[in-house]
């Protein structure tokens, strides 16, 4: 069993949901990096996402863009930032960890995908690669030993739909609004697009983009997710206060303690 379907399912027996955070590799530098995503998991995050620095992260706002420019400037490369996932993976045997970064990084190393496996990734899921040109990258992936991950919206038409539900294996990201990352809006969490997921048996639907606070997560599992990926948030967070350890932690046990099914 996978590391994922592990955590979902000993979720599911607890009545909870997932909480992700997300933290760009390398920001500011190795050292902070590898500390921030220990407060993360200290302060009760089930999953991690991670960014790959990359100089035209076309996905990300203002927040995880000025996260990857701290990251290139201060020297964090590819190479790198797998070694902070392969000591991350001794630390922390049992927490899901997914990749996500840009289809420029992932072609020119045509290793990559296998020594992102072997560091003790989880999961990939590549921001600018479109559901209909994603089955290569997916097969890909998923001979490397990484689960794929694919990207849904409530206006995502429905072949589209069936496409993301049969290659997406780890989770399946779902998008509250349009446009970048960001806390600077959140959008309805459609509890149609969740219906529509299931009966195409995609794998669990989580939340992302614009998600910053208690109410947010809430909605989010109250329109049936799975769970939830924090990210703007908590880069914001870290960078803020020096890259304290424990404002991370703080702000992560914050968000997770609205995970479980009855948080009023």
């Amino acid at each position: 069993m996978s590391r994922y379907a592990s955590m979902f399912e000993r979720l599911a027996a607890q009545g909870d949901a997932a909480f992700g955070a997300f933290l760009v590799l390398g920001d500011p530098d190795l050292a902070t990096s590898a500390a921030l995503l220990d407060a993360a998991v200290e302060g009760g995050a089930d999953m991690i996402e991670v960014g790959i620095p990359f100089s035209d992260p076309v996905a990300d706002g203002p927040v995880i863009q000025a996260a990857a420019q701290r990251a290139l400037a201060a020297g964090a490369r590819v190479a790198d930032c797998l070694g902070l996932i392969a000591d991350f993976r001794i630390r922390h045997q049992d927490v899901p960890v997914g990749i996500l970064t840009y289809a420029n990084l992932v072609m020119p190393g045509r290793g990559f995908m296998h020594e992102a496996a072997k560091a003790g990734a989880d999961s990939l899921l590549i921001a600018d690669v479109p559901a209909i040109e994603a089955e290569p990258f997916a097969r890909r992936a998923e001979q490397a030993g990484l689960e794929p991950v694919l990207i849904a919206a409530a206006n995502t038409p429905e072949a589209a739909l069936r496409r993301i539900a049969a290659m997406s294996k780890a989770y399946t990201y779902c998008v509250s609004r349009a446009g970048i990352t960001g806390t600077h809006s959140v959008g309805e969490f459609d509890a149609e697009l969740i219906l529509r997921l299931k009966a195409a048996d995609a794998p669990p639907p989580i939340f992302g983009f614009g998600i910053s606070e208690p109410a947010h997560v809430r909605a989010a599992l109250k329109a049936g997710a799975a769970g939830v990926i924090c990210g703007s948030a908590i880069v914001s967070a870290a960078a803020q206060s020096d890259y304290s350890p424990a404002r991370v932690s703080s702000l992560v046990s914050e968000l997770k303690g609205a995970t479980t099914r009855c948080a009023e």
